[in-house]
């Protein structure tokens, strides 16, 4: 667990997570661990921790996790990223990436601010509180 992070009221965060700096994870909102999950082995015995392949959830600098989502281990949310509230996260988001619905889908792009950014140009997004310009390129976001 990074410095300076918030999680909120009734969150889940599962083994083995890793959770960088800055991480705002909201409430009730969840970090699974478990790809297969089942509370038995094919033979009908009840799973022990030796029965487990714990798999993580990587949540990078500043991104932050909106409130009653879940991000189904495997998966690494980028640095800056916002996932909406209620988004069910499946595969891995791109940094600075604004991913909403279930499954999760990337619906535009926010800053480090956490405001969605406006689009300045082809491939050019600014934001709206900071000022800070961002430059878009093989479906990935960069600070200019």
């Amino acid at each position: 667990m990074g410095s300076n992070v918030k999680i909120h009221t009734y969150a889940l965060v599962f083994e083995p997570a890793h959770i960088a700096d800055g991480v705002f994870i909201g409430p009730h909102a969840v970090l699974t661990n478990d790809v297969n999950p089942r509370a038995v082995t094919p033979d009908g015995r009840l799973k022990t921790n030796d029965d487990w392949d714990m798999v993580a959830v990587t949540i990078e600098e500043g991104a932050a996790i909106g409130a009653r989502s879940v991000c189904v281990a495997p998966v690494r949310v980028g640095r800056w990223a916002l996932v909406a509230a209620g988004a069910v996260v499946t595969a891995d988001v791109p940094p600075f990436a604004l991913v909403a619905g279930v499954p999760a889908r990337r619906i535009g792009w926010v800053g480090r601010a956490g405001k969605r950014l406006v689009a300045k140009g082809e491939n050019r997004f600014v934001c709206p509180e900071t000022g800070a310009e961002y430059e878009e390129r093989d479906g990935q976001l960069s600070e200019s």
